[in-house]
């Protein structure tokens, strides 16, 4: 018997926080969160974290569960991910996925395959090559080894590159050749049914969703929690830190930049962030997506999600 998943796609300020718990409360359920750093604990305004509130009345999974100092990717997301939509399903209770994650979402519902161990030498000449020499030398490099995964990357994609690059060194296949094989081994669909529903806002709208969440994050006190999260000791250049709203927050600390320029930029960063969820996402035809044209229509849509369920 396939086990139902429902997973709520889409950029960031689209409102899958709130559509996700409009379904669980519908219908018996619990939210597992499908985003890169609401994993690590401290990082609560600038991820945009569900409330203590609406945690505590719905239960979360894979929210707050790490140091920001741990280390946690798109492979230990999928084995974990998958325990506990086994575990709900026992319990009868509905999985519903929700996250901005395109690499996380897509580890889940096709798999991810674990392959070239990390030579931590080559990742470091990797890293200065790209220091001293730009993406492009990156890009150009991996062209040469494997042509086709280079087609569908961007220079500015530089860790997905380096990752290619790793592959090719550890293996001498092209990363793609490796997916294919894992596709084809995996037994996900055997198991699994992965409804997958996005939400789609005209630009302007969800431009204007991101500078109103930043003004909020400033006013929370997003410029303390940073604050507190390096007087904890933990440093600057880890990469749960290497996100925006955060790296922006700490050239401000630094006094690199004023406050008023480090807002600029994270509203900036953030919709060229949001337009990258959006390309990633809209790759997968699989994707049902619902147009929204203000948060109060979540809950209708909440309410259609359901009729595409058996």
């Amino acid at each position: 018997m396939e086990i139902e998943v429902i997973v709520i796609v889409g950029p960031t300020c689209s409102g899958k926080t709130q559509i996700s718990l409009k379904l669980a409360s519908l219908i018996p359920s619990e939210i597992i969160s499908a985003d890169s750093r609401q994993v690590f604990k401290h990082l609560d305004i600038g991820t945009a974290k569900p409330s203590k509130s609406e945690l505590k009345k719905i239960p979360h999974h894979l929210i707050n569960v790490l140091e920001p100092s741990e280390y946690y990717n798109a492979s230990i997301f999928e084995k974990d991910c998958e325990k506990i939509i086994d575990k709900l399903f026992k319990e009868n209770k509905s999985p519903v996925v929700v996250g901005g994650s395109g690499l996380y979402i897509q580890a889940l519902v096709d798999g991810i395959f674990e392959i070239a161990d990390i030579d931590e030498d080559y990742r470091k000449d990797l890293l200065k090559k790209r220091k001293d020499f730009g993406n492009e030398f990156l890009y150009k490099e991996l062209k040469k080894v494997d042509p086709e995964s280079a087609s569908k990357m961007l220079p500015q994609n530089w860790k997905r590159i380096i990752r290619a690059l790793e592959v090719y060194h550890s293996t001498g296949i092209p990363i793609w050749k490796h997916h294919k094989k894992h596709l084809s081994e995996s037994n996900k669909k055997e198991k699994y049914k992965f409804m997958q529903f996005g939400l789609n806002w005209e630009r302007e709208k969800l431009y204007k969703n991101i500078d109103t969440r930043v003004d909020e994050m400033i006013e929370k006190g997003i410029v303390e929690e940073v604050r507190n999260i390096l007087k904890i000791g933990y440093g600057k250049d880890l990469n749960s830190l290497n996100t925006v709203g955060y790296k922006e927050i700490i050239q401000y600390l630094e006094g690199n930049i004023n406050l008023e320029r480090a807002v600029e930029l994270i509203k900036r960063n953030t919709r060229h962030y949001a337009k990258r969820q959006l390309t990633w996402f809209k790759k997968d035809k699989r994707i049902i997506w619902s147009d929204i044209e203000n948060f109060a229509q979540l809950d209708k849509t909440a309410e259609n999600i359901l009729k595409y369920l058996n």
